[in-house]
């Protein structure tokens, strides 16, 4: 099976860069930590699907504004 991934540069430093995939645990700008369930992609650019532990329910979130744990 062929995992993907996507890489994302992040705003704060050029050289950081993240590799999200399905199943990551993941902390929000909000600090609230959940687990990426889907990424996607449409004309705006990129999204992370993101199940989030307090909610359990399913939020899009900009790339930039999540930290992989």
């Amino acid at each position: 099976m062929n995992k993907q991934y996507y890489e994302v540069q992040t705003d704060y430093s050029p050289f950081h860069k993240q590799r999200f995939q399905v199943g990551d645990r993941v902390e929000t700008c909000s600090h609230c930590l959940g687990t990426v369930i889907r990424i996607e992609c449409d004309e705006m650019g990129l999204f992370i699907i993101v199940r989030l532990d307090i909610l359990q329910e399913e939020f899009a979130y900009d790339p930039y504004d999540l930290e992989i744990i």
